[in-house]
C-alpha cells in the first residue's frame, strides 16, 4: 500500500483544502477504504482464488451476461494498473528534480520513458530472482519513510501544524469542492488494500487473514498518513507545502540539512521505483490470470517461452505506463480513480448483493457488519468520488474529450465493444452463444470449508 504515494500527494491534499486541514482527506479516504474493504473481506473470504474482482463479477453477473462484466474489469484492470504506476514514475522524476534542477521538459519526459524502461527490463526475468531484490527495496522504503516521520518530529512546531486559515470548517461549496478533491487523492493513498483478496489462492485460512489483513492495513496506514501530514505541516507552512514537488527532500533539507535530504532523497527514489517494479509485478498477473480463465484476451495468457512469465500483459502494460507518466500528477489520479470507479467499485457493490441473493448457502467465513451499511456508505462515496474526479481533472487539462470521467466511461464502451467482437468471432459466448452458469465455489463445498 505504502510506496511513493505520501511523499507525492501531500502537496496536492494540502492544496485541495487550503491550508493543514487537509488532514480530513486522509480520514475521508479510510473511511472510503474501510468501507470497501469489507465489501472485498466478505467477498474474498468467501471466494479465495487468483484474479479477485474478476472471479466476483463472474460469480455474481454470469447469470443474465455471462462473462460480459469480468471482461470488462480486466479491460478496465489493463488500463488503471500503469496508471497507478506511472503516478510512481511521475513522483520519481519530481524527486530526482531535487538532485536535478531546472529539467526541461523533454528531459523529463525522456528520463519517465527511460525508467519505465528500466523497470521492464528488471522484471524480463524469472520471478525467482526477482524476490530478493524485491525485500531489498521494501526495507529501503521503510528506511526512507522512517526518516522522514523522525526528521518531522525532531523540528515540530505546533503553531505551522494547526495554523488552520480563516473559515477551513466552513461547510461551504469551497469546502465540499476541497473534500472531493481531496477525497479523490486520499483514496488513491489508499489503494493496495485488497491485494491480499487478489492472492486468496495462496492465503492460508483466507476466512480469517483476508479480512483482518484488510482492516488492520487500512487503519495501519491511516496514522502513518495522519503522522506523515501532520508532521510535514509542523515543519513547513502550509503554503510552501502545497506548492512543493518534492516536500519529504524539503522537510528534511529545513530540519537536517541538504547533506541529509540529499541522501534520503536517493532512498525515496528507490521507494518510488519499489512501488513501479512490485505494482507492475503483481498487476500484469491480472490480465494473465483472465486470460488463462477464459474471461479475456488469448494473447494475455501468453508466457514467455524462455522466462515464463506473462511477458504480453508485463509489455503492454509499461508501455501504458510510460505515455501517462508524462502527464500531471493529479490528472493522472483523477483518471486511474474515475476508471477504477465504474467496473470495479461500484461492480462489486452489486455483486454483494447479488451473490447473498443468487448463492445464499455460499459457505461465508466473515459477513459485513452491519450489513448493507457499509455497502451503502461505500457506494455513496464511489459516487461522489467519480464525480469529484471529473471536477477536479478539469483544473489540470483543458480538453472536454480528456475529462476524467469522460474517458472512464469511453475506456468502458470502448471495452464492451471488444468484447462483443470477443465473443461473436472467437468465443461464440453470450450474447451469440449460450450463457455458462459455473457456480464455482457452491459446486466444491468440500473445498471452500477445508480452505476456510
Amino acid at each position: 500500500m505504502c510506496g511513493i504515494g505520501p511523499f507525492i500527494t501531500i502537496p496536492l491534499m494540502v492544496a485541495a483544502f487550503g491550508g493543514p486541514q487537509a488532514i480530513l482527506g486522509w480520514v475521508a479516504g479510510a473511511l472510503l477504504a474501510l468501507s470497501d474493504g469489507l465489501i472485498w473481506a466478505e467477498l474474498g473470504a468467501a471466494m479465495p482464488g487468483a484474479g479477485g474482482t474478476y472471479i466476483y463479477l463472474r460469480e455474481a453477473f454470469q447469470y443474465r451476461t455471462g462473462r460480459l462484466m469480468p471482461f470488462i474489469f480486466t479491460w478496465t484492470a489493463v488500463l488503471f494498473i500503469p496508471l497507478i504506476m506511472s503516478t510512481g514514475i511521475n513522483g520519481l522524476v519530481s524527486y530526482l528534480g531535487y538532485l536535478w534542477p531546472n529539467m526541461t521538459w523533454w528531459q523529463i519526459d525522456l528520463v519517465s520513458f527511460a525508467l519505465t524502461g528500466l523497470v521492464l527490463f528488471a522484471l524480463y526475468r524469472r520471478i525467482e530472482s526477482i524476490g530478493i531484490l524485491s525485500n531489498v527495496l521494501f526495507i529501503v522504503m521503510l528506511i526512507a519513510i522512517g526518516t522522514v516521520i523522525v526528521a518531522s518530529y525532531t523540528h515540530f512546531n505546533p503553531a505551522l501544524a494547526f495554523s488552520y486559515p480563516s473559515g477551513a470548517f466552513t461547510l461551504d461549496s469551497h469546502f465540499w469542492g476541497g473534500l472531493g478533491a481531496g477525497l479523490v487523492i486520499g483514496i488513491y493513498d489508499y489503494l493496495g488494500y485488497n491485494t491480499t483478496a487478489y492472492m486468496g489462492a495462496e492465503v492460508r485460512n483466507p476466512g480469517r487473514a483476508i479480512p483482518w489483513s484488510i482492516i488492520i492495513s487500512i487503519c495501519g496506514m491511516m496514522l502513518l498518513y495522519l503522522a506523515l501530514n501532520i508532521g510535514v505541516m509542523g515543519v513547513v507552512p502550509w503554503q510552501t507545502v502545497a506548492k512543493s514537488s518534492s516536500v519529504a527532500s524539503l522537510v528534511l533539507e529545513t530540519a537536517w540539512g541538504r547533506g541529509v535530504s540529499s541522501v534520503v532523497t536517493v532512498l525515496i527514489l528507490i521507494t518510488a521505483f519499489a512501488s513501479v517494479f512490485a505494482g507492475l509485478l503483481g498487476g500484469s498477473r491480472v490480465p494473465y490470470n483472465a486470460a488463462r480463465d477464459g474471461v479475456f484476451l488469448r494473447q494475455f495468457g501468453k508466457l514467455h517461452p524462455r522466462y515464463h512469465f506473462p511477458h504480453v500483459a508485463l509489455i503492454v502494460m509499461c508501455v501504458i505506463t510510460a505515455l501517462a507518466s508524462i502527464l500531471p500528477l493529479g490528472t493522472i489520479i483523477s483518471i486511474l480513480t474515475a476508471v477504477i470507479v465504474i467496473v470495479q467499485a461500484l461492480g462489486q457493490v452489486a455483486a454483494l448483493t447479488v451473490l447473498r441473493r443468487r448463492q445464499s448457502e455460499l459457505k461465508r467465513p466473515y459477513r459485513m457488519w452491519l450489513y448493507p451499511l457499509f455497502s451503502i456508505l461505500a457506494l455513496v462515496g464511489w459516487v461522489y468520488v467519480f464525480i469529484a474526479s471529473g471536477l477536479s481533472g478539469t483544473q489540470f487539462i483543458l480538453p472536454i474529450w480528456t475529462n476524467p470521467m469522460a474517458m472512464a466511461i469511453a475506456w468502458t464502451l470502448l471495452g464492451i465493444i471488444a468484447y462483443l467482437l470477443w465473443a461473436r468471432f472467437v468465443e461464440h459466448t453470450w450474447p451469440f452463444g449460450p450463457k455458462e452458469i459455473k457456480e464455482e465455489y457452491l459446486e466444491q463445498p468440500e473445498e471452500a470449508e477445508a480452505s476456510a
